[in-house]
């Protein structure tokens, strides 16, 4: 059976773009900055969001719009692929955390879900407005989680396979690389044979 990984998966998995995006997460707009969102798709459909911190619209959209193209993607108009996403508190816990427990705790702690991932790890997802009250009782009953963040999440996932999700990853990568861009969200789910290919 061939496996695939979400977008948010490879991100976490790949330490540089971990440590890139934990730099920029949560970075709010400066003097003479503004945040701005760039939809659009891949060059295998996935849709895509990307959201920037900068002191000029103009030339972030450039550079979005010229990676975008490099790859095969296309730019969308807002809202073009934003309503596929949902915002989401969310919380990672490492292979091998108590599954069964973690899900009871983390339930009566008012969290919506936990799901397990491919490589074991878990995700428990809550409300945004109640993250730090579910992250403060999971940890109180042992449960701190690795990384803890308000997120967007693809509410339906995309599969892509063959070359096109490898040039969909090398797109992505491409973007979180810019300086300006704070995030990239993507519904891909990407054949894990793709991930050595690109």
């Amino acid at each position: 059976m061939t496996r695939h990984s979400s977008w948010a998966s490879i991100q976490r998995r790949n330490s540089f773009l971990a440590a890139r995006r934990n730099q920029g997460r949560g970075r709010k707009p400066g003097a003479g900055q503004e945040l701005v969102r760039y939809e659009g798709y891949g060059p295998g459909g996935a849709a895509v969001v990307v959201e920037c911190v900068t002191d000029d619209r103009g030339r972030v959209a450039e550079q979005v719009r010229h990676v975008f193209l490099e790859y095969g993607g296309a730019l969308g108009a807002d809202g073009s692929v934003s309503y596929l996403f949902n915002t989401v508190g969310l919380m990672t816990y490492p292979p091998g955390t108590d599954e069964e427990r973690l899900m009871q705790v983390a339930l009566e702690a008012g969290a919506e879900d936990v799901v397990p991932a491919d490589d074991r790890s878990m995700e428990v997802l809550a409300d945004p407005a109640e993250l730090d009250t579910v992250r403060a009782v999971l940890t109180h009953r042992g449960f701190a989680p690795t990384t803890a963040e308000v997120t967007r999440r693809a509410a339906t996932a995309f599969g892509l396979s063959g070359e096109a999700a490898a040039r969909t990853v090398r797109m992505l990568e491409a973007l979180q690389a810019l300086d300006e861009v704070r995030d990239v969200y993507s519904n891909a789910e990407i054949e894990e044979e793709a991930l050595e290919r690109r």
